[in-house]
């Protein structure tokens, strides 16, 4: 007996055969409550990938134009000419870091020209202090420039699986009721309903995995180049110290 034999006495006897639902259709049939959560899962995503892609092109620019801008730094012995290629190398955090020493440097060296003999000392130790909080001060600007909006990848990650278990819960209870009220226990009552329940935490871990991989990058990342403005402002001030504060 073939089996469209077996399809056509199924529909001839009144047995109803089991339809198939597709995600979308899953999606549309999902109640209220479920679909603001996987509207507000969507725009979490949504938003956290806009995020991902500008800071992965920031952090790239950042970290290719410091690599040229300490090529350049090395290379020269011309502080001046190194602080006017700096000026082209605006993604790089490194080169404002230069900017703001070098620029520090000049004015406690105009400072010391005009200051008596006797106030040399002074003049040198405060020379020294001004240079160096002035670059921790700019390491501190690009570090807060290249974090910003990571916390909202940070909160995308930590949330968004639990608005996803949210939603869940929700469209199970709703399809338990449902079961409730149409007196019957079979397992067919209520497997659409929990099918479009589970859309949203499946939802939710969409979301919050990309968040969380990007989040953790970007943060290695960040630690690297802070490492190289801190070793870089190190370097500087021992060149000031040597060629331009004695």
């Amino acid at each position: 007996m073939s089996f469209l034999f077996l399809l056509r006495l199924a529909a001839q006897d009144g047995v109803s055969l089991p339809q198939q639902h597709g995600i979308l259709d899953l999606v549309k049939g999902s109640g209220p409550v479920v679909l603001l959560v996987l509207y507000l899962l969507v725009l979490f995503s949504v938003v956290s990938w806009g995020i991902i892609l500008y800071k992965y092109g920031q952090v790239r620019r950042a970290k290719g134009e410091s690599e040229k801008f300490l090529e350049i730094f090395w290379d020269s012995r011309n502080l001046s000419s190194i602080h006017d290629a700096s000026r082209e190398l605006k993604a790089s955090p490194v080169a404002h870091v230069f900017r703001s020493g070098y620029e520090e440097l000049l004015r406690v060296s105009r400072s010391k020209k005009e200051n008596p003999a006797g106030e040399t000392l002074t003049t040198e130790l405060g020379g020294v202090d001004n240079v160096s909080r002035a670059m921790k001060r700019a390491t501190s600007v690009e570090i807060t420039k290249l974090e910003k909006a990571l916390t909202f990848l940070a909160t995308t990650a930590s949330t968004t699986p639990f608005i996803g278990l949210f939603g869940t819960v929700w469209g199970i209870m709703n399809a338990f009721r449902g079961l409730s009220v149409t007196h019957s226990s079979s397992i067919q009552a209520v497997a659409p309903g929990i099918a479009e329940a589970l859309i949203a935490t499946a939802a939710g871990l969409a979301a919050a995995i990309p968040a969380v991989i990007a989040y953790n990058h970007f943060v290695q990342k960040i630690k690297v180049l802070a490492t190289e403005m801190d070793n870089f402002s190190h370097e500087f001030l021992n060149i000031a110290e040597r060629h331009f504060l004695k």
